[in-house]
This record gives structure tokens, C-alpha cells and sequence, in this order.
């Protein structure tokens, strides 16, 4: 496909979004020559079909789609809702891009709806989303863990996982498989020793 026109300016790409979205866009905003619209997650799936076909948005691609954690966004200051699912969304034909967030309601079970029905390159990263932080998307036909083994226990981007891990794998000669057993490794601190020259920096 052949890119038909010019890309628009981003203040205007913004404008058609809004108006495109109307009540369904939370916010629209322009930073760093991006556009970021935010709708919130009963909007979700209507708010990407739209983005996906009115005349002035097309975005035919998503690009990528991942999880965020901001439970320690900014040293504690930040008191919005936890886990948030951005895509990034590219138009062919129009030769521009935007980027789409949703967060999720509830922190303690998070879920939005799939927009697989949508873009079907959504599905290995909506499984990779909640794999790594446990969002649940709601529609996806095959929602499994795809990085981590089936029988992981927590979610690994997510804040709050510990740097070790729960448990470690190792193969077990006797029993012939991979066997899991408590983490052996312990927590340590350690500071870099450092060694100059005597007459480091002309100092003697």
C-alpha cells in the first residue's frame, strides 16, 4: 500500500481524533511530536474501531501493544489507577501514528477488553501483557502465558515481583525432568570497590 497524501501536522492529527472520538476520548494530547489519547475501558473497543476506520484516523496497524505498571510511578505521587495497556497505532494509507491508552478499573484484577477482533496482531501481545503484568483481556479467544512456563507463579513486570523470583528450575538427574524448588539465592548488598593510582588526578 502507497502512502497517498503528506502526513497532516500533529496539532491537526489531534483535532481529528477528538472529533472522531468525541465523549469517548478522555484526553488527547500532543507531547514530543506524538499523540497520546487516553479513553477510558467501557470505550475501549468502540474508541479502537473507530480509530481504525473513520476516514480521517485509518490506523489499519497496530504496531505494538504492552502493559504498564505505575504503582511507583514518580516516588509514590502518583494516585491514578495501576495498570494501563498502550497500543501503538500506524496508518498506512494517511502516513501518521498514534498511540492509545486504557487503564484498567480494578488493580487487584485487572481487565480490559481484547481488540484482537480489531487488529489480529494484538493476539501474542495481549497474551504477552498478561503474562508479564496479569491484565486480562476480556474476548481473547487464547489468552495463555507466552514467555513464562504455564505453571509460573506471578507476573514478572509487574512492581511489585521480587528481582529472584518465587521459585527456581533446575533439571534433576534422578527424577529425569525440570523440577522447581524455593529460591537458593540470597539477598546481598554490594559496593563497588574502587582503586586509583597514587597519583591519581595529580594528586600524590
Amino acid at each position: 500500500m502507497l502512502l497517498s497524501s503528506p502526513p497532516v501536522s500533529i496539532a491537526q492529527l489531534a483535532e481529528t481524533i477528538a472529533a472522531v472520538l468525541g465523549s469517548k476520548a478522555k484526553s488527547v494530547k500532543t507531547e514530543f511530536g506524538e499523540v497520546t489519547v487516553t479513553v477510558a475501558a467501557a470505550d475501549y473497543l468502540s474508541a479502537a474501531t473507530l480509530l481504525r476506520d473513520a476516514p480521517g484516523c485509518k490506523f489499519e496497524q497496530l504496531i505494538d501493544l504492552c502493559g504498564l505498571d505505575y504503582s511507583e510511578y514518580k516516588d509514590g505521587q502518583y494516585d491514578g489507577l495501576r495498570f494501563c495497556v498502550s497500543s501503538h497505532l500506524l496508518s498506512v494509507s494517511l502516513n501518521q501514528r498514534v498511540r492509545l491508552k486504557v487503564f484498567c478499573l480494578d488493580d487487584d484484577f485487572p481487565v480490559v477488553d481484547s481488540i484482537n477482533g480489531v487488529w489480529n496482531s494484538a493476539n501474542w501481545f495481549e497474551r504477552e501483557a498478561f503474562d508479564l503484568y496479569g491484565i486480562i483481556f476480556e474476548g481473547h479467544a487464547d489468552l495463555r502465558r507466552i514467555l513464562t512456563d504455564y505453571g509460573f507463579i506471578g507476573h514478572p513486570f509487574r512492581k511489585d515481583f521480587p528481582t529472584t523470583g518465587h521459585v527456581e528450575m533446575r533439571y534433576d538427574a534422578e527424577q529425569k525432568r525440570v523440577i522447581y524448588q524455593p529460591i537458593t539465592i540470597e539477598p546481598r548488598e554490594t559496593t563497588p570497590r574502587v582503586i586509583r593510582e597514587g597519583n591519581y588526578g595529580g594528586l600524590q
